[in-house]
């Protein structure tokens, strides 16, 4: 049985929550690029972006970022043969403030392999973390700069998160794995 945890207006106060610490600790948004992890924190990216403009009248480029290659839990893709995502080579990223964009914060491996991805192709001035749901039960010294929720989970659940975009709603919900 499912249990939710939030509702698209949760939801929604979660990333301009995130939206304005953005800016309040960046001083602004000068610099600023969005890499969404695929899928969802594409999503949850485009939506910061978009709130962004709103708030400072300014395109911020919004990338997406599929860490397949970069996982270490598929030990048949060796580091020479990795390829970057096109769309990730194409943004500007050197000396930029870049903030990786995810749906749920778990273990850590995911941005570990985003973070390889980002500076395989440039080298920011800074990386940051910004959540959805950070979950605990973190493997690796790893964590979220901005943070929707803090949703502390036992091993055996599990945190799903549904966006309109490609769900047709907005939900978090807890559920047992």
């Amino acid at each position: 049985m499912e249990k939710e945890i939030m509702d698209a207006m949760a939801m929604k106060r979660a990333l301009t929550r995130i939206t304005y610490e953005i800016i309040e600790r960046n001083k602004g948004v000068d610099e600023i690029v969005l890499i969404g992890i695929k899928t969802r924190g594409v999503y949850l990216a485009r939506r910061i972006a978009d709130r962004l403009k709103q708030l400072e009248g300014i395109d911020i480029p919004v990338g997406e970022l599929d860490i397949a290659a970069y996982r270490d839990d598929i030990h048949d893709i060796k580091a020479h043969e990795r390829t970057v995502d096109q769309n990730l080579i194409e943004l500007d990223l050197e000396g930029k403030k870049v903030i990786l964009v995810d749906d749920v914060l778990f273990t850590g491996r995911t941005i570990r392999a985003a973070m390889d991805a980002v500076m395989d192709v440039a080298r920011p001035s800074q990386i940051a973390l910004a959540v959805l749901v950070d979950r605990g039960h973190r493997e690796l010294p790893i964590r979220a700069d901005f943070v929707g929720k803090n949703i502390p989970t036992a091993q055996n659940e599990k945190i799903n998160v549904f966006v309109n975009e490609i769900d047709d709603e907005d939900l978090v919900s807890l559920g047992k794995k």
